[in-house]
């Protein structure tokens, strides 16, 4: 019985430290991002330095980030879609914003930037410089106004 119980402590350690070893942070190249966030660097980042990359190693998908120099990071999906792109005090790129969204934000609080962008399968959250984040469904229906 003993013998039972030890072989089970050891084997639930050693799962326990796979299952550890698997969802860890580890650096990456930007040529090791998908083609679809390398893609999207190129295009809206181009003349932004990558500072860091990393993944995040999980044992169902990978989850990517891209951190710039200036401040600037994006969150890539396994997929290699952008998930969030966040800024310190500075403007997420306009093509990046679906154009509704943009429309909505420069009605309704004008002169305002918009410093974050996150999407998901329910829709999108906008964080502004005045502090406000702004939720829209996937219909871009302002639907959330959070202080």
């Amino acid at each position: 019985m003993k013998k039972r119980v030890l072989f089970l402590a050891a084997l639930l350690c050693s799962a326990a430290s796979v299952f550890a070893a698997a969802v860890a942070d580890r650096p990456v190249t930007v040529e090791e991002l998908p083609d679809a966030a390398r893609k999207f660097i190129r295009t809206h980042f181009a003349a932004s330095e990558v500072l860091y990359a990393k993944v995040d190693d999980d044992l169902f998908n990978n989850d990517y980030k891209v951190v710039f120099a200036d401040g600037v990071s994006v969150e890539f999906a396994s997929n290699g879609e952008w998930k969030e792109v966040g800024t310190r005090r500075g403007v997420v790129p306009a093509a990046i914003v679906p154009q509704p969204i943009r429309e909505r934000v420069e009605k309704q609080f004008p002169g305002v930037r918009i410093e974050s962008i996150e999407r998901d399968r329910r829709g999108f959250e906008v964080g502004l410089g005045n502090g406000l984040d702004l939720k829209f469904d996937r219909q871009f229906n302002l639907v959330d106004i959070d202080d």
